[in-house]
Formats: structure tokens, sequence, C-alpha cells
């Protein structure tokens, strides 16, 4: 399967050809994509006399983690939106709760992101948020068997969990 950009068609993985740096165009959207180093090997050793004693760190240089705080900012909104709804459709204070919780903690993920010294806690903030919204919509999803709306929005919390995942673990490395 062959991609084309402007001037340079580029192969992919499973093609079993790897380019260095290209620059792919998806409509408005330009990729940067680098198939060779897309996962590095670092070998560090304990100590300096045991040199022959080393132990490989794998870091994956994702273009995922510049997603989070965009993530943040959609997730918080949408759980806000989500509680406000609930909360005037059927009265559910819990629902509102909820919400404005999310939305709360989103906020604070999202400013600690803007800052390069607090990215990997606004990183941490965004992630223990989205892990304990992932367990709320499961287990809600368990005990009442219906799929709207705990199905869609436990997927969504998963997708957000996995973004953070991402950037906390490319922030600290």
């Amino acid at each position: 399967m062959a991609y084309y950009s402007s001037s340079l068609p580029i192969t992919a993985p499973a093609a079993g050809c790897f380019q260095e740096h290209h620059h792919l165009k998806c409509g408005t959207v330009a990729l940067n994509v680098n198939w060779s180093n897309s996962y590095q090997y670092a070998r560090m050793s304990k100590s300096k006399s045991k040199a022959s004693s080393s132990r490989i760190l794998f870091r994956c240089n994702s273009q995922l983690a510049d997603l989070a705080p965009a993530t943040s900012a959609a997730y918080g909104l949408l759980l806000l939106g989500g509680g406000l709804f609930a909360y005037t459709k059927s009265g559910s204070k819990g629902s509102l709760f909820g919400g404005t919780t999310g939305a709360a903690l989103m906020a604070s993920a999202y400013f600690l992101m803007q800052v390069p010294d607090t990215k990997a806690i606004g990183d941490a903030v965004g992630f223990g948020s989205s892990f304990l919204f992932s367990s709320v919509f499961a287990i809600r999803l368990a005990a009442t068997r219906k799929l709207a709306p705990a199905g869609p929005l436990l997927g969504l919390s998963i997708c957000a969990l996995a973004i953070f995942i991402s950037a906390y673990l490319h922030d600290k490395l």
C-alpha cells in the first residue's frame, strides 16, 4: 500500500519498505511519519563497574501525546454537557455532580499541561480522572446492562485513558 505526498511515494511498513522521515498529507491535515525510528531502545548500565549488565529501556515516540491537552478540554466539556443534560432530563443530581467534577478535573489537567514544568502532573491528573470515569461507566454498564449512555461514555473514557497514558509516558521519559 503506498501513500503519496506532494513529491515522494511512501510505502507503508506492512509492505516491508521503511523510510526515514516523510511528510504525508491527508486532506487538510499534515502528518509527520517516522517509520524507522518509531521505537527507540536505549541501553543504560546500572553502575560504571558493571557495564556488561545493562538493562533495556523502551520508549515509544508517539504523536498521540500531543493530543492530551485537546483531549482533556474536549472530554471535560463532554462530561459537563452530559451531566447538565442528565440533570435537566431526569433531575439526576449524581450526574450533575459527576459532570461538574469531571469538568473541573479535566480543566485542571488542561491548565497543568500548558506549563512544561507541570506537564507530567497534568497528564497524571488526566489519567487518574479518566481512569475513575472509566471505572464508573463500566460499573454502571454492568449494573444496568443498557448500552446507552454508559457504553459510549465508557468507550470515550478508555480512549481518553489511552491518550493520557501515552502522554504521561512520553513526558516522563
